[in-house]
């Protein structure tokens, strides 16, 4: 028997990470579908039982039944627990068992969550998945706390439940909530868009849960010595305060003008921060102008940051662009932040990631348009929020048909799992060739 024959292929890590999301999913599927699951105990059908799940483990919030008035307690929980191993990632919720009952970790196990939780290295991983657990439920069960003072009173003792609910789906940056009725389904934060505690918490949960777990390590280790940081949590928290800053200046400045001045304010920073992949609203979005949509779509394609409960195609890979644009104008060689210089492969990545989510934005976008009939901007609006894994919706989501109810899928579900990760589980193994073509010159611009 040849050599070749006799060695056992298996799955690369990036190749789990992506099986292991639709695993997830399918799971999900089938326990919503069950007569449980709603609250008029009848079975929901399996477009939308998929459509649902992949939105939670894809931690994105666009759905097609209001989570609050159309499904059960159980309901409500099977999408909860889904969040939560869509946010901290399925590789790192299988490891946390082992983990946590102090069983050893193969060299296998530990580079797939490496990758999975976009780790430098696999030496201090064991460590670090332990920090993010611990960090993770901590963070949860400190907003849930937070929220209680608001929800008790309006809620009673169901309070309890609206409180840890929306602290993980905040944290999990998903955006599903469970504040609509019968009478007012699709709500999410409308009520509370003048509350200052409300607000506040939900921001501190999506912008910590979006920043990265590295970032995380960075801050607890160094504390505020920012010099000591590394550059990609330096970039991660710079750019992370510009795209919060310069958008709530926009929004503030051309929109919400109907409010008062102190909740004009909250309002637009509520929605800069909720837009780069949380999916809770305090305003109606679809009343907007269209240059604030248009500026929505951008930020929800940016995303959040790698490592993190966030989705899109990350804060890193932009500001690497920029960095490189900037190189550019300036003619210098290299690109770099910080006193340090950026490796040419991972520019190449950046653009290769930055045009793998504007294929998928426009063509989602383009074919929910022409299959509906449906203006262009609100139909790329919904493919951004869903490839960007937001959950922000213009209201057309609950009304379409099965087959943009697919696209809208396809999107969430490559938008969570990353296009460097989808791209090295389809050609991983592929060997390139050493050999070089000839160069020939062409021009650009």
């Amino acid at each position: 028997m040849p050599e070749k024959l006799c060695k056992k292929k298996h799955m690369t890590s990036f190749q789990l990470i992506i099986l292991g999301f639709a695993g997830v999913i399918l799971f999900g599927t089938f326990l919503l579908m069950l007569p449980f699951s709603s609250l008029d105990k009848m079975p929901t059908p399996f477009h939308e039982a998929l459509f649902t799940a992949t939105s939670a483990v894809c931690v994105t919030g666009l759905v097609v039944r209001d989570t609050g008035s159309y499904w059960s307690p159980t309901g409500q929980a099977v999408i909860l627990v889904l969040i939560q191993i869509g946010g901290l990632g399925v590789v790192t919720v299988a490891a946390s068992a082992p983990l946590l009952s102090g069983k050893k970790i193969s060299l296998m196990q530990r580079s797939t969550m490496q990758n999975a939780i976009s780790a430098p290295k696999v030496g201090g991983i064991v460590r670090l998945t332990k920090f993010i657990l611990k960090g993770t439920f901590l963070l949860e069960a400190a907003g849930a706390l937070l929220l209680l003072p608001v929800f008790l009173p309006d809620y009673g003792l169901k309070g309890i439940w609206m409180a840890v609910f929306h602290s993980i789906s905040a944290f999990c940056n998903a955006g599903f909530d469970i504040l609509g009725t019968a009478a007012n389904t699709f709500p999410s934060l409308t009520r509370y868009s003048g509350n200052i505690l409300v607000n506040v918490v939900i921001m501190l949960l999506i912008i910590i849960g979006g920043i990265g777990f590295l970032t995380w390590d960075d801050i607890y280790t160094n504390k505020l010595n920012f010099k000591r940081y590394r550059m990609q949590s330096k970039i991660i928290l710079m750019a992370t305060g510009c795209l919060i800053l310069f958008p709530a200046v926009f929004f503030f400045i051309c929109d919400l003008k109907s409010l008062p001045a102190w909740k004009r304010l909250l309002a637009a920073l509520f929605q800069s921060v909720t837009t780069r992949t949380a999916g809770f609203n305090t305003v109606n979005i679809s009343e907007m102008s269209e240059a604030s949509k248009a500026i929505m779509i951008l930020l929800m394609l940016i995303g959040g940051s790698p490592g993190s409960t966030a989705g899109g195609m990350k804060t890193t890979t932009f500001t690497v662009l920029i960095l490189n644009a900037i190189a550019i104008f300036r003619s210098q060689e290299n690109a770099g932040a910080f006193g340090r210089r950026l490796e040419c492969h991972v520019i190449k990545n950046a653009a290769t990631i930055a045009m793998l989510y504007f294929t998928l934005f426009f063509c989602g976008g383009l074919a929910i348009s022409v299959y509906e009939d449906l203006p262009l901007l609100d139909c790329l609006y919904e493919a951004a929020s869903a490839v960007g894994t937001v959950g922000l919706t213009l209201g057309i989501t609950p009304g379409l048909h099965t087959f943009s109810k697919i696209v809208l899928i396809i999107l969430m579900y490559l938008g969570r799992v990353g296009g460097l990760t989808l791209i090295y589980a389809v050609f991983s193994g592929k060997k390139g060739e050493n050999a070089k073509l000839p160069v020939e010159k062409i021009t650009v611009g």
